[in-house]
């Protein structure tokens, strides 16, 4: 179980320096002392812990102006890399920027991180040499806007979602919108107003649609993480739901939760998959959805290679 929390306690502190010390500076023979600087007294402080209190990413956030923000000290325990815990740490600081009233966000990377924040929506604008320094640091930079309010890979969900508005008009209708994604879990909202029954609450067909589209986006974004082709279509879904829904629903889905193998794509063959969501009333889960999906492999790829 990990968590998001801000460092209060000399505990929760000394862990979180700890991190920060071994993943970027002990690597460098930098004495200790050497992680820690005059903007920590001022900074937003955010680290990932497990269930023991143990930091596994942490993050900084400082201002060097009212409209600019900079995300600094970023470090994963090299045990934990590629579980998603970096992306919760930059979401958690861009929040918080947003709520100060950033206007744009700053962050310096080396060759070995650049990769992951561009991801992140950073754009590079100013490029290191780093042919004669290795060391040398790229300045990123991401303007603050509604569009890019979602963390990770926003310009492939704003693909999705106009997609999903062009091809499935009824999505566009119930004003069903992707609100999140962390690229370990998947977020959509839909608007209660246009999906309401006699009673005030959510159409229970409706709360199948919200939950099945949460699936199959999830699922579509994991393909391009993946660099696979195919069609994804829903062979079976079954659906419980345990409340009505009176307030803006919202669905999750996590990657955690999907099973099945897509390496058959790679020699041309179908893929099944399970994926299962959950609609929120609130903060409170109501429904609950499991699918069967089919990818049906693209056969002109598989040919041409």
């Amino acid at each position: 179980m990990y968590r998001v929390i801000a460092p209060e306690t000399p505990e929760q502190f000394e862990t979180y320096y700890d991190l920060r010390w071994r993943v970027l500076r002990e690597p460098f023979q930098r004495p200790r002392g050497s992680e820690q600087d005059e903007y920590d007294q001022v900074g937003y402080h955010r680290m990932v812990v497990n269930s023991a209190g143990k930091a596994v990413a942490v993050g900084r956030l400082h201002f060097n102006s009212p409209d600019e923000g900079q995300i600094r000290f970023m470090a994963s325990a090299p045990e934990h890399r590629g579980e998603g815990h970096g992306v919760a740490i930059v979401y958690a600081l861009e929040q918080l920027a947003r709520a100060e009233g950033a206007k744009h966000i700053v962050i310096n990377s080396r060759d070995n991180t650049l990769g992951f924040y561009i991801k992140c929506g950073y754009d590079v604008v100013e490029e290191a040499d780093t042919v004669k320094n290795p060391q040398a640091e790229h300045q990123l930079r991401k303007t603050l806007t509604e569009f890019n309010r979602i963390i990770y890979r926003p310009d492939w969900c704003t693909e999705l979602q106009k997609t999903w508005h062009e091809e499935i008009p009824i999505s566009d209708t119930m004003g069903i919108r992707i609100t999140q994604y962390t690229g370990r879990e998947f977020e959509t909202s839909a608007t209660l107003s246009r999906n309401i029954n006699v009673h005030g609450t959510m159409f229970a067909g409706s709360i199948y649609s919200l939950a099945t589209l949460t699936c199959w986006g999830l699922l579509h974004l994991q393909l391009r993480e993946r660099q696979l082709q195919g069609a994804v279509v829903l062979a079976d879904g079954q659906i419980h739901y345990h409340k009505p829904i009176s307030r803006e629903p919202r669905a999750l889905a996590r990657l955690s939760a999907m099973t099945g193998d897509l390496s058959s794509l790679e020699v041309g063959k179908n893929a099944r998959m399970t994926l299962k969501s959950q609609v929120f009333d609130g903060d409170k889960p109501v429904a609950e959805f499991t699918g069967q999906f089919v990818v049906i492999a693209d056969k002109e790829d598989e040919k041409s290679k």
